[in-house]
């Protein structure tokens, strides 16, 4: 990519030569992949969540120590995560590798051979399209190990969205997982689900562009717009085109394992696209292998996840879903926890605490560490009692605490929400918004406290501006960063909830500091 162009408005992968970007390098691009790599990438892909910098870990004291956090699942969980990827190599073979005949023939078609050897499968029958061929426009969206940029296709004259990807040293595991995210992206074929058009790279690249169909906004950006609010009738019709790209995912046996609103995508057609399959994954319905509990952005992740389940299908989608549901309705995020033990508590407070029976069934791992002393009363329809029946109904059901009442996308699709009036709009009578996303939003807010900070005048504006807002939906936190669990910060947050109900889900040990 970086070398094979040279205008200033095409990609550009690096201001570094191809010649010397392969010198930084220990190797040639053919044995730049170490042995016995690290999971840098694998890690990134299924951290956990930062609220404003700041994370919070499950975590045990050791009491045979002086008082230091052990991370004691981080090993665990990362053989699980290996062993998901071997998994997924086996279920389907773009994650795999390929035979030494197609592996030759594709670096011949102008693959490199650090991608066809690892991805081979992904990329069979595409060939790849040039890095000149692109103008890149401007920057719409940023990830922990990507960047997503709206640019011009020189070629077939139109407006796409370029997501750069990048890579640790070309580890095997880090390439094996934009395989998989590349294999499932290619298997699914749905109005609802973001298409993958092409893939953009070079010999002499050490990057990887995706090459998506542009949507000119995401629900997250409009959904926090302080000028936009949707109808009834609108919020049918987002809903009802996420159940059926879920149900289209589910039924090709692929998990999203990330629902939140600026993965939903939507065009100036009022077409709803569920986008970024990077922490994606096939499954199998019998739950025989296991699965890494370390994935959805923290408001929207399922309590079984968050009590460290690893054999889990559907339904962890569907609660993501319910919490959409509930914030399109409600105009904010309905349980913005800044910790798992936080988000625990909020899950707790308004749909529940689970059951004996669940604690019993489910052997949960952290069943122990995170179970309540006091049980809590459900009170979903109490907390959202002006919300219409239909929605509730359905709310009530998706955000079930026990997985396997949560139900389907195909029967949610049927339930009485849908059927009953305002019926669902149709996309293409839905109003032209000025483009908008997750980023965008952001940006607003950032500007506006800048101008805040100008004067008494800014000031006051800022704090109508910010009082007008309250209720309007805010950018979700980064699923795909973390920072380590440090002492202070664990004794930080009993100290905070110290006295209050929270104390009783922090486990025995803490409670004795």
């Amino acid at each position: 990519m970086g070398g094979v162009c040279c205008k200033p408005s095409a990609i550009e992968d690096s201001k570094e030569s191809p010649r010397e970007r392969m010198s930084t390098k220990s190797a040639s691009l053919d044995s730049c992949v170490p042995r016995g790599a690290s999971l840098r990438r694998e890690d990134a892909y299924r951290v956990k969540d930062r609220y404003d910098g700041n994370n919070v870990r499950t975590a045990l004291i050791d009491k045979q120590g002086n008082g230091s956090v052990r991370l004691q699942s981080e090993n665990v969980e990362r053989k699980r995560e290996r062993m998901e990827c071997v998994v997924a190599a086996q279920q389907h073979p773009g994650a795999g590798s390929v035979p030494k005949a197609l592996e030759g023939e594709q670096v011949a078609a102008g693959w490199p051979s650090w991608l066809a050897a690892v991805a081979g499968e992904a990329i069979k029958g595409w060939l790849p399209r040039r890095a000149d061929s692109f103008e890149k426009l401007d920057k719409i969206g940023q990830g922990t190990y990507s960047n997503v940029y709206r640019a011009r296709d020189l070629e077939q004259k139109k407006i796409v969205a370029l997501k750069k990807v990048r890579f640790d040293n070309l580890e095997p595991e880090s390439v094996r997982f934009m395989a998989r995210e590349i294999h499932i992206l290619r298997r699914l074929d749905h109005p609802n689900v973001i298409k993958l058009e092409g893939l953009v790279t070079s010999r002499m690249s050490c990057s990887l562009y995706l090459v998506f169909e542009y949507m000119e906004h995401d629900l997250a950006g409009l959904a926090s717009h302080p000028k936009l609010k949707f109808t009834e009738a609108q919020v049918k019709c987002y809903m009802q085109q996420l159940l059926r790209g879920l149900e289209h995912c589910h039924n090709c046996g692929v998990l999203h394992r990330d629902i939140k609103g600026s993965n939903l995508l939507i065009d100036n057609n009022g077409i709803l696209k569920i986008a970024d399959f990077g922490l994606a994954s096939v499954f199998d319905p019998n739950r025989t292998q296991p699965l890494t509990s370390r994935v959805v952005t923290l408001w929207y992740r399922p309590p079984e996840l968050l009590l460290g389940a690893t054999y889990y299908g559907t339904a962890v989608d569907l609660w993501s879903t319910g919490c959409i549901l509930a914030e399109l309705y409600a105009g904010k995020p309905i349980m913005p926890g800044r910790t798992e033990v936080e988000q625990l508590h909020k899950i707790f407070k308004l749909c529940g605490s689970p059951s004996e029976d669940y604690w019993r069934k489910s052997k949960l791992p952290h069943a122990t560490i995170f179970k309540p002393q006091q049980p809590y009363r459900r009170c979903v329809a109490d907390t959202f009692k002006d919300f219409a029946a239909p929605a509730l109904a359905l709310m009530e059901t998706l955000l079930s605490i026990d997985p396997a009442d949560r139900g389907t996308a195909a029967s949610a699709l049927k339930s009485e929400f849908f059927t009953t009036k305002p019926l669902p709009c149709d996309p293409s009578s839905l109003p032209k918004y000025p483009p908008s996303k997750e980023l965008d939003a952001k940006l607003r807010d950032e500007q506006a406290r800048r101008q805040g900070a100008t004067g008494s005048k800014g000031q006051r504006h800022d704090l109508e501006r910010r009082g007008a807002r309250e209720s309007r939906a805010v950018p979700a936190p980064d699923a795909n960063a973390e920072l380590p669990l440090s002492m202070q910060v664990l004794t930080f947050c009993i100290y905070c909830y110290a006295g209050t109900d929270l104390l009783y889900l922090l486990f025995p040990v803490c409670c004795s500091y």
